[in-house]
């Protein structure tokens, strides 16, 4: 018995020192790699002061909060000077007209309660795929060992406007189900609430999606935290306005229009080489 007794009094303060000497190095290195991102941010100050290049490119994606919709996008930048950076940007999202009513529907088939729920009036959905041109010049932070970097940003370039045909499911003359598109003599279907059981599904009609080009231009203040580090880490808080070369048509009895204009707030990430 005193045997494994020993043994374990033994062993406790052993497993006791290296857990603290583990503990103590997982410490200094965690010290030691705090110092060196300091002495590198301190040394990227000094060479951007000497009017050195710090980073040559940048890669940026993020999501857009529209006030009309969303977007996702992904930008490509190349540093021209200290403080301007010229960029290619592409973009897609869904603009959404500001008097859409979502009607949640309940509806049964085969013994099964079905909910669901669409947009009333709506005939298209609004999709959007943009490219363009920008630059993003830098205001202030230059210098600041913190890295926060507030730029200005603005471009502008082609869009694509896409409609797609808003399907509905509605009950028919003979009380049986049936999946229909607005084709200009169908609009009471798509006013008569009592008669819809909901959207026709997502999957339908990108086979017959309709091309409007247009123009876009933005312009925003991005918010930069980290900018002396590799990875890009934004907020931005921008406009948008796009111009198309034929009327959009989203939601039946509002006025058609060419013209549209948005803020957005965004979240960005990327990367810096």
């Amino acid at each position: 018995m005193r045997r494994p007794l020993f043994i374990l009094l033994f062993l406790v303060p052993v497993f006791l020192f290296a857990q603290n000497r583990n503990k103590l190095d997982a410490a200094a290195e965690k010290a030691r790699k705090k110092q060196e991102k300091k002495d590198k941010i301190n040394q990227m100050i000094k060479q951007e002061e000497e009017g050195a290049l710090i980073f040559q490119k940048q890669s940026v994606y993020g999501l857009n909060f529209n006030t009309d919709g969303w977007s996702v996008f992904l930008e490509k930048g190349k540093y021209k000077t200290i403080t301007k950076t010229n960029f290619w940007w592409l973009s897609f999202g869904e603009r959404h007209d500001p008097k859409e009513e979502r009607i949640p529907t309940i509806s049964s088939t085969g013994g099964l309660l079905i909910v669901s729920s669409y947009t009333y009036g709506k005939i298209n959905n609004f999709y959007s795929l943009n490219a363009g041109l920008g630059s993003q010049k830098l205001l202030g932070g230059k210098g600041n060992k913190n890295g926060v970097a507030v730029s200005l940003i603005y471009g502008g370039g082609f869009s694509a406007g896409l409609l797609k045909p808003y399907y509905l499911e509605v009950l028919s003359s003979t009380s049986s189900r049936e999946i229909i598109k607005y084709t200009g003599s169908n609009k009471a279907d798509f006013l008569n609430p009592s008669n819809i059981l909901g959207r026709g599904g997502l999957t339908r009609g990108w086979n017959e999606i309709k091309f409007v080009p247009g123009f876009q231009a933005r312009t925003a203040l991005r918010f930069d935290y980290g900018r002396y580090n590799e990875m890009v880490s934004a907020v931005e808080i921008g406009i948008n306005a796009s111009y198309y070369t034929q009327n959009m048509r989203m939601v039946l009895d509002v006025p058609e229009r060419k013209f549209f204009f948005n803020a957005y707030a965004a979240i960005c990430f990327g990367k810096r080489k």
